[in-house]
């Protein structure tokens, strides 16, 4: 009987209405009736209406977000209503308005930071610079050395530091250890000598670094940063036997420089350079018809020397500083190029690929004052080339061959050879004798400013 009751369509309607009531009636028992819904404030609500207290809102159960008190925010009275514009998009960076941009402060009555236990100090350096009338500059000097000693980053990082000067007086600021090193310093430049001193300088190549044999016996190694290169001091009467055996060879070349006249802590630099050019590229211009115009470019081979002497106050050490660069071209590479035309064929043309060598040595040096430096730099791009002046000409002067035939030949390596620098200091000028029977006093170097390729930028 169950089975014929409930296969009439009429019971399965019934049945089907009584789910859907249970359905309606289990609706409204999850949610409150419209009655009990908070009413939204209207849009015209003023802003002096006080929000109720944290204590009703938790009795109330109510967290949404309630309209802030408007002496919080700025007057919106007599503010112009801002022009209507398209809402931006949700990720649209834009400027942020001008009253929210940071800018610098000029402070009043500023205190200098003692965290560290800095403070300011006054050094008057006019002995040294009153007799260096004529030089342009000269503190700068004493500010390079003290550079040197200290590095850069103590006085752009904490703790906060002060270094200046001016033809007078040199100013620091900073903590006791600094000044110490600082004081060091600018006792060489006041309390030592002011007088013209004299420097030799010599630069000597050698093809073959078999010179070693003979000679390592007269001199003492000395311990060199920089990579591939070393350093002896021996004494004067090993340095002339030295140069006595280098001179016998077939493969030595010497560079005599002048004797130079320094001032104690200035600089001077000394360079051999010479330009090569070629071809870097093709220009198009197209009136009044379409032509190529080579566009030459140069290269500054040869050496650059920049030498800075600083003696002890008793004259029984000294210390020098050197930056010496060597760049050489080995060789040009063609190649060749070509490049379309107005009536769409192409014209054959050639650019030069330079193949560079270069060199760098950048180090500071002590020693004692009765004693020749010798740098071996090496067997590196010989500093000291001369143009080939043979009828086929080399590669590295094939443009300025006798008859033009280097041109004909394939490129080969520039010289190579071990690059040796010595450094002798000879006492002071006025009582030197040179050895070409010149003026004793000499000229001095004493501006670095002189020298447009002298460079400050790095201690």
């Amino acid at each position: 009987m169950a089975n014929r009751f409930f296969n009439r369509p009429s019971t399965l309607l019934f049945l089907l209405a009584w789910l859907a009531c249970r359905w309606a009636v289990g609706q409204e028992m999850r949610f409150p009736p419209p009655a009990a819904l908070r009413p939204v404030p209207p849009a015209s609500l003023p802003f002096n209406v006080s929000p109720p207290s944290s204590s009703q809102a938790i009795q109330n159960n109510d967290t949404s977000p309630r309209i802030a008190d408007a002496s919080r925010f700025p007057s919106l009275e007599n503010r112009p209503a801002p022009a209507s514009s398209p809402e931006p998009p949700v990720n649209d960076v834009r400027t942020p308005p001008a009253n929210q941009r940071l800018s610098p402060t000029r402070a009043v009555n500023v205190t200098l930071p003692t965290s560290a236990g800095q403070y300011w100090m006054e050094y008057d350096i006019r002995p040294y610079t009153q007799a260096l009338k004529s030089v342009d500059r000269p503190q700068q000097a004493i500010i390079d050395w003290i550079l040197r000693d200290t590095g850069t980053d103590v006085w752009f990082n904490e703790p906060t530091g002060i270094l200046t000067a001016d033809r007078t007086t040199l100013r620091v600021y900073h903590n006791d250890g600094m000044h110490q090193v600082v004081k060091q310093v600018y006792e060489r430049f006041v309390n030592g000598t002011i007088d013209p001193q004299v420097f030799s300088l010599r630069i000597v190549t050698v093809a073959n670094p078999n010179w070693r044999q003979r000679a390592l016996s007269w001199m003492r190694s000395v311990e060199v940063e920089s990579p591939g290169v070393h350093g002896w001091l021996l004494n004067k009467e090993n340095s002339a036997m030295l140069m006595a055996m280098l001179r016998s060879r077939s493969d030595m070349q010497e560079t005599q420089l002048p004797e130079l006249h320094m001032v104690n802590g200035q600089s001077h630099s000394i360079d051999q350079l010479r330009s090569k050019n070629y071809v870097r590229e093709y220009a198009r211009q197209e009136q009044p018809y379409v032509v190529y115009v080579p566009v030459s470019d140069e290269i500054k081979e040869g050496y650059r020397l920049q030498f800075s002497p600083l003696l002890s106050t008793d004259l029984k050490s000294i210390d020098v500083f050197l930056k010496c660069s060597i760049d050489q071209v080995e060789k040009l590479n063609n190649v060749a190029i070509e490049l379309p035309t107005a009536n769409g064929g192409l014209q054959n043309a050639q650019i030069d690929i330079p193949q560079l060598v270069s060199w760098r040595l950048h180090e500071r040096f002590r020693w004692p004052a009765d004693q020749v430096l010798v740098l071996s730099c090496g067997v590196i791009a010989a500093p000291t080339t001369t143009l080939d002046g043979t009828l086929l000409g080399g590669a590295a002067s094939r443009s300025g061959s006798i008859l033009g035939l280097g041109r004909l030949l394939p490129p080969t390596a520039g010289p190579r050879a071990d690059a040796l620098l010595m450094i002798e200091y000879k006492g002071n000028a006025a009582t030197h004798l040179p050895a070409n029977g010149g003026n004793p006093a000499g000229p001095v170097a004493t501006n670095p400013s002189s020298n447009p390729s002298v460079s400050r930028g790095r201690y």
